[in-house]
């Protein structure tokens, strides 16, 4: 484990069902190894399933193969958890994908897969377990956005038109669920150091860049959004709902 999260205990999560989709590899990774820290009985959605079946043998994590871009799988795959562990206290909907693509050659069916990879499945998501919620009165659902679309970078308008609709959605769905007790939060991440970052596209120009705009002078890594989600999962936040929580090292500031 990168971190250790026993240097905190948030014991309001100990026990309670989490579900975090994309939880295979990079952030939803370390966020299954952080609930599962805290004593979470923690479920994850990928559709890596030898990834996904590895990281459930490491950590006893329960592990659903699925699609999130199919909302009928999705949908059973969150039937199968609130069954087989009695209902959803906690939804990270993590999944997503940041590929880079130019403007000019961007076709219609490229463009549905961009906002159904990064925007479709949290509010099915959402949606899939929110009643669950509503009857126990009680639920924290986090979205995951990005600081991307508030610097307006280029390259990649199919994922910052994604991120942004995020907010709007984070906002509403607060308000239409705040009334049962669900908190509807969304955490902004900065530019996070992850293999599939330095596998892709890491330069170290582009390494420094990102030191020189930030605030803070050290490189982010998936810990530092996984404990903002535990904040946000945790009653410790129980007085915090339709707001974004900029994990990004003072990284918009500029």
């Amino acid at each position: 484990m990168s971190f250790d999260y026993s240097t905190v205990q948030y014991r309001s999560l100990s026990g309670r069902s989490v579900v975090i989709t994309g939880g295979a590899s990079g952030i939803g990774e370390e966020m299954v190894r952080a609930f599962v820290a805290q004593g979470g009985r923690v479920s994850f959605i990928d559709i890596a399933k030898d990834a996904g079946e590895a990281l459930a043998g490491v950590t006893g994590a329960s592990f659903y193969a699925c699609d999130v871009t199919d909302i009928a799988a999705l949908r059973d795959a969150l039937s199968k958890i609130e069954h087989d562990h009695g209902g959803v206290d906690v939804l990270i909907n993590n999944a997503g994908k940041d590929d880079r693509h130019d403007l000019a050659e961007v076709e219609p069916d490229y463009w549905r897969r961009a906002l159904a990879l990064n925007l479709d499945h949290q509010f099915f998501a959402t949606q899939a377990v929110s009643k669950g919620m509503a009857a126990r009165g009680a639920g924290s659902i986090v979205m995951l956005g990005s600081i991307s679309w508030m610097r307006g970078r280029p390259g990649m308008v199919g994922y910052t038109t994604a991120k942004a609709a995020i907010n709007g959605m984070t906002r509403t769905l607060a308000r239409e669920l705040g009334p049962a007790g669900i908190r509807v939060n969304c955490i902004v991440p900065g530019a996070i150091l992850t293999e599939r970052q330095k596998k892709l596209w890491l330069t170290p120009e582009l390494n420094q860049q990102f030191l020189d705009l930030q605030a803070l002078k050290f490189r982010l890594d998936a810990s530092h959004v996984a404990r903002m989600a535990l904040f946000l999962a945790s009653d410790e936040s129980g007085g915090c709902t339709g707001a974004n929580f900029i994990v990004d090292a003072g990284l918009t500031q500029n």
